[in-house]
């Protein structure tokens, strides 16, 4: 009895709420078996290096300005938004981090194995199978919705969602209706914006279809291959509100969405491998009005791109229909990447075409509030928290907090250095500049370079000490990324006599030197040419081989070309 347990309940016992206690155990009088606990869905070690390699492109191109670019002028898009206003909601189906699945002991691991063999007659719908609730699906989702700001249901229930498609081999879905673990949250979007969360409710995946013939799509195939491997996997469906009003809006409350399931372990919101899927719902109503008219939903988005594109492609699209008398039908559409249009899937079934009904096999939940406390004191700081502190503490640019905070290893690897003693400006300025830099070119992780934060403090803190020069550090950086210098910064700096030069007298030997090679712009520079000020120092500081001290430096040729030294 050492390990959780979730057990099936009796027939009889359909009827009545289970109490979620500590160890969270739903009580049965027929079976009993453990269900295993976290993550296989979650980040391999390549796509954890992936994704920060991203992080600090961003970084590496956002940075230095600290400025958002402006979209390109669109003549189309402004003359829809002159008459009309757009009405965007988003629902967000995202696989949970659990290492079985939602109702059964089957692994969630399902590529790149063989199709069908982490199945078993519950993932395959057969009869006289029972499901098992997952308590670490419980725990997940709970906490998600607790991260999105939604309140967490004491009590709630699983309903059946019926409907007819061959990746549904029981021919429906086990998910949520009426009494979802969380609703009513509110999520800030780095650009300020806020986007009400409707409700977040636990289901399953279906199958996975892989289509035959000619390409991949659905359309041009000749016939279609399931793999169950993928039924049954742990899912969270998120509604949003229908609070977006444009393409860069859905595509910030998407990303936002993901940093916050990374942050908590609910998920690594891999879009590309499907552990992230959005669909966009699209609607316009005339400027002014509260109405909310036919809305069209979009699917095969798995790039936030895809997402901006394909919102403000609808948008468009709408508006014209509108101005031709051509009717919105609800329906959904898939986006095509390469022709860039949105075309039509099929049209929306309405909420009666499923037919709800409370799950039979499993009876309603209630969930302690001391559990739900507990799970709620054991949240991290939450991007939006950190982005706001970074600002605040570190004085951060908006753009600098955003980039480092999109990356919660990045995130921690700048604490680590702070705490080191790095100031925090010149710590980020490294990080989203040439550590960014070699982490891209070289495909690893920050986690992984020589570089440690604590050597990275010891820099930051020579230069602003005086004691190397920027360009000193840039010249020794290779050798710390690649993990060169075991002894310390400052014991190769004294070591190979890379120290910055304070001594004045050394200094004027060094200018002195340039002068007399330069014995003509010296007379030029005395004629009225003060800018070959500049061309003394550069020619002085780089015979010092970068390291004499620039204050002192300046000084010293200003006062020795104006002869008062």
């Amino acid at each position: 009895m050492g390990t959780r347990r979730v057990e099936l309940a009796t027939a009889a016992a359909a009827a009545m709420c289970l109490v979620l206690a500590s160890h969270l155990r739903l009580v049965s009088g027929l079976c009993a078996r453990s269900v295993l606990g976290a993550s296989s869905v979650g980040s391999s070690r390549h796509a954890v290096a992936s994704r920060q390699r991203h992080t600090l492109r961003m970084g590496a191109a956002a940075s230095t300005g600290g400025k958002r670019k402006r979209g390109k002028a669109n003549p189309e898009m402004d003359a829809v938004l002159e008459k009309y206003e757009p009405v965007i909601g988003i629902e967000i189906h995202v696989q949970l981090a659990t290492e079985s699945k939602a109702y059964c002991r089957c692994s969630t691991t399902y590529s790149p194995l063989t199709p069908n063999t982490n199945i078993c007659p519950v993932c395959m719908g057969e009869p006289g199978s029972l499901p098992v609730p997952n308590d670490k699906v419980v725990e997940i989702a709970a906490k998600a919705g607790m991260a999105l700001g939604c309140s967490i249901a004491q009590e709630t229930k699983w309903d059946r969602k019926n409907y007819f498609y061959p990746d549904t081999p029981k021919n429906y879905q086990i998910t949520q209706y009426d009494r979802p673990i969380g609703e009513h949250g509110r999520i800030l979007l780095p650009n300020g914006r806020e986007v009400g969360v409707t409700r977040i409710h636990m289901e399953e995946d279906s199958a996975k279809m892989n289509h035959q013939g000619a390409g991949t799509s659905l359309a041009g195939s000749t016939h279609s291959l399931i793999d169950f491997n993928r039924a049954g996997i742990p899912l969270a469906e998120i509604v949003s509100e229908p609070d977006m009003r444009s393409g860069l809006d859905a595509a910030e409350y998407g990303k936002e969405l993901q940093r916050i399931l990374r942050y908590i372990g609910a998920s690594d919101g891999n879009m590309a491998e499907g552990s992230l899927r959005l669909d966009v719902n699209v609607s316009l109503r005339p400027k002014g009005s509260s109405e909310l008219r036919t809305k069209v939903e979009l699917k095969n988005l798995n790039s936030f791109r895809a997402v901006q594109e394909s919102t403000d492609y609808e948008i468009i699209r709408q508006g014209k229909c509108y101005e031709t008398g051509e009717t919105i039908r609800q329906e959904t559409r898939l986006w095509d990447e390469k022709e860039k249009v949105t075309k039509i899937m099929r049209v929306k079934e309405g909420e009666s075409d499923y037919r709800y009904f409370p799950e039979p096999d499993i009876p309603p939940l209630r969930l302690p509030r001391a559990v739900i406390d507990g799970w709620r004191a054991e949240l991290c700081e939450l991007p939006a928290e950190k982005r706001a502190r970074y600002r605040s503490e570190y004085k951060l640019s908006e753009a600098d907090a955003e980039t480092i905070t999109d990356d919660q290893t990045v995130a921690a690897y700048f604490e680590a250095a702070i705490a080191a003693g790095a100031d925090p400006s010149e710590a980020a300025k490294w990080i989203l500049g040439d550590i960014a830099a070699y982490v891209n070119k070289a495909a690893v992780a920050i986690t992984d370079i020589g570089l440690t934060p604590p050597l990275l403090a010891e820099m930051v803190t020579l230069i602003q000490g005086g004691r190397i020069t920027g360009k000193i550090a840039k010249e020794l950086l290779p050798e710390l990324l690649e993990g060169g210098c075991e002894g310390g910064v400052a014991a190769v700096v004294k070591e190979r006599g890379m120290e910055v030069i304070t001594d004045v007298t050394v200094i004027e030997g060094v200018v002195r030197e340039v002068m007399e090679k330069n014995a003509d712009k010296v007379e030029q520079y005395r004629g009225g040419k003060a800018q070959l000020a500049g061309f003394f120092v550069g020619q002085s500081m780089a015979l010092s081989g970068s390291r004499a001290d620039p204050g002192t430096l300046q000084r010293v040729v200003k006062a020795m070309l104006d002869g008062t030294q």
